[in-house]
């Protein structure tokens, strides 16, 4: 077996933020060309209910495409079909056989709380053909449109109790029988997937289904930590990074690419920062999000934006926009030990540029705090 390629700290985050289109590439092949571009190579967008500044499947598109990127154009790729829709995620519609082959085994992968779930549907066999037939029969349906006819409640400590059509279109979705076909405001609607997706495409085997998906996360992150959930397996060069411990998967493709860095504010949920650990390990950056964390005891903010300048992390807004009154207000920009005044410029620029996409005309900058003033 040959020796692990050795990547300094640097290069490995230079990796991790070119394999998430976050730098500035001077060949335009390497530049993402457009929104279905960034979601093929992303391989999904997250979708999240909260919105302070926008919605995180915005925020994704816009570090990456910059002014350019229209929600709008978003809508109107879902509504062609060109993207859809599953399980709180956004796919290429090319990628819903990748998708299918899991959804056929599930929820039988998921060990004692997929038994739950299929004790459940089992009990509510009936509520399950009633939702079937009444999308058969009326077409799109929000949960709501849907009466619950349950013979069991479904059981939750969170939000999710009780509340039996959605998790029932939930996990007929998860499984491949329904799927969400629109939004009417906040609202998911519903129809049968047969209308909507193309189920009648060629079966992948479950096998290569998991192994292109592993392949597609080492091309997204650049570099992932060996034994972790997302290690792709053998896919990949085997690396050590200098000063970061235990052993790491990289891109071949990115190893020799020429970095050029930018700046960019990142959603809370962009996938640079979404692993805390490895975002703790590359980029000596600790992050948490603190929605639900009460008041008094979050020590960045409510929605934090992570700020990238190059290949360092070096600092965060707590962002949110107000609308009404035509400002994104920031009661707090921290900056990160190391932070120089430029990187203080370059998020302010970022904020500014944020404002004038979102259509608000000013920033109200709170206050800037620098290491040695943080509690």
């Amino acid at each position: 077996m040959s020796e692990p390629i050795r990547l300094t700290l640097q290069r490995a985050r230079q990796i991790a933020v070119m394999g998430q289109q976050l730098d500035a590439p001077k060949r335009a092949a390497d530049r993402p060309k457009g929104i279905l571009d960034v979601v093929r190579h992303q391989g999904f967008l997250q979708l999240d209910p909260t919105a302070a500044v926008a919605r995180t499947e915005h925020l994704v598109l816009w570090a990456r495409l910059g002014r350019s990127f229209d929600p709008e154009d978003l809508n109107r790729l879902l509504a062609e079909r060109k993207l859809f829709e599953h399980r709180a995620y956004i796919w290429p519609i090319e990628d819903y056989p990748l998708l299918r082959a899991r959804m056929e085994i599930w929820p039988d992968d998921l060990a004692g709380y997929g038994r739950r779930i299929r004790t459940w549907m089992s009990d509510n066999a009936a509520f399950r053909e009633h939702v079937i037939a009444e999308l058969r029969r009326r077409g799109a349906l929000r949960s709501r449109d849907i009466q619950d006819i349950a013979a069991k409640d479904w059981a939750s400590r969170g939000w999710t109790n009780k509340r039996n059509t959605s998790q029932m279109l939930d996990w007929l979705s998860a499984m491949g029988v329904v799927a969400v076909v629109g939004r009417a405001g906040a609202d998911r609607v519903w129809d049968l997937a047969e209308r909507w997706l193309p189920v009648d495409s060629p079966r992948v085997p479950l096998a290569e289904a998991q192994r292109e998906l592993a392949r597609r996360r080492l091309r997204r992150q650049g570099v992932i930590r060996v034994g972790s959930s997302e290690d792709p397996g053998d896919i990949g060069f085997e690396a050590s990074i200098d000063g970061v411990r235990g052993k790491w998967r990289v891109q071949p493709e990115l190893l020799d690419r020429p970095f050029e860095g930018r700046a960019a504010l990142l959603s809370p949920f962009d996938r640079l920062v979404y692993d805390r650990n490895v975002t703790k390990a590359l980029f000596d950056f600790d992050y948490r999000l603190e929605i639900y964390v009460p008041v008094e005891k979050r020590r960045w903010g409510f929605y934090v934006l992570p700020f990238l300048n190059g290949e360092r992390l070096a600092g965060r807004a707590d962002a949110r926009a107000d609308q009404k009154a035509g400002v994104l207000r920031v009661p707090a920009l921290h900056l990160e030990p190391g932070a120089t005044e430029a990187d203080l410029r370059a998020a302010t620029a970022e904020l500014e540029a944020l404002a004038a996409w979102l259509g608000v005309g000013d920033v109200s900058i709170g206050r800037v705090v620098r290491p040695h003033q943080a509690l």
